[in-house]
């Protein structure tokens, strides 16, 4: 596939059907989408080398929830939580003897990197009540706790070596990471949450990749939660190309000179030209939303409930809020 930089499985479909003209669905993937009023779920589920070729990504589900009004924090608040609990729940075995470990991601200073840490502070945790107030574990509450670990280039650590950590000291059964992710859209960013049983690698967003996060290196199954936050800026600049492609074919005729220099341009990489022509002036660049400090709070806040919800036994987000003061 063309060197797209997403994080998003969805999106991984989207180009692979765009780029092979192919509509007749991926061998080795499987793509079911509903509906839930403005909320759209899909799940994508890879099941065999065929789909992790295709796709770029391991074999295992992929939920993709997108809501136009997820940044906002507006009525549908509430039911994005239940929907985001609804399907950790899916694809995890969550019980009452369960001891969950959260981790949150990223870097606090650094907004569209703050998503994890941000979520950690909107925690119910609850480890440190099993262990020394057992009399006040009856309402319903299962054993949590979490830990922002930082980034490697604050802490010298990989994350990876802290977690793993963590997990031999406290043996948890599940441990749930959320970071920020990519996106090759600008309208998904923050408007969309992708809830994988596969793990994650922390930095794959801004092509930084470190070691991963999974079942494989920690020994327990891992729930990856993440939100785009950022889009390449290359994405935003071939997109705005064909945008203008498309106008200019409108205006001209089929057989004019014009109309082959556009064809040819259209054949050649864009992409990799427009990545090229950025990197040389200024890195690896993406882009970020200017409000991203009041959407990360909003949409932290989601992400947040859904993990409560879906960890802690039949509570609601009152009684969630009643715990937490």
């Amino acid at each position: 596939m063309r060197n797209i930089r997403t994080d998003l499985a969805l999106e991984a479909c989207e180009m692979y059907a765009e780029q092979s003209n192919k509509n007749d669905g991926i061998n080795g993937v499987e793509v079911e989408e509903n509906k839930d009023g403005s909320i759209t779920i899909t799940h994508v589920k890879i099941t065999n080398e065929d789909g992790e070729k295709a796709l770029g990504k391991k074999c295992g589900n992929y939920i993709t929830i997108e809501s136009p009004d997820m940044k906002d924090g507006t009525e549908n608040y509430e039911r994005a939580c239940e929907i985001v609990a609804e399907q950790i729940r899916k694809i995890s075995a969550i019980n009452d003897e369960s001891l969950i470990l959260v981790a949150g991601l990223g870097n606090h200073n650094i907004t569209p990197d703050a998503l994890g840490p941000k979520v950690v502070e909107k925690l119910a945790v609850t480890r440190h009540i099993f262990k020394y107030m057992k009399e006040y574990t009856s309402c319903g509450l299962r054993q949590v706790c979490a830990v922002a670990p930082g980034v490697l280039g604050t802490t010298g650590i990989e994350t990876v070596e802290i977690i793993k950590g963590i997990v031999e000291k406290v043996k948890p059964t599940l441990v749930i990471v959320i970071d920020a992710l990519a996106s090759r859209k600008a309208d998904r960013i923050s408007n969309t949450i992708q809830i994988a049983d596969t793990g994650i690698s922390p930095g794959a967003g801004i092509g930084n990749k470190r070691s991963g996060i999974n079942k494989e290196t920690l020994g327990v199954d891992v729930i990856a939660i993440g939100v785009p936050t950022v889009v390449d800026a290359a994405t935003i600049a071939g997109d705005a190309i064909d945008l203008l492609i498309n106008d200019f074919k409108k205006e001209i005729d089929a057989n004019s000179h014009l109309s082959s220099i556009i064809s040819d341009f259209e054949n050649n990489d864009r992409h990799m030209l427009i990545q090229n022509a950025l990197s040389e002036n200024m890195g690896n660049l993406v882009v970020t939303p200017k409000e991203m400090d009041n959407i990360i709070d909003k949409v932290s806040s989601i992400v947040a409930g859904g993990i409560n919800m879906a960890v802690h036994k039949d509570l609601t987000l009152e009684d969630i809020d009643g715990f937490l003061g």
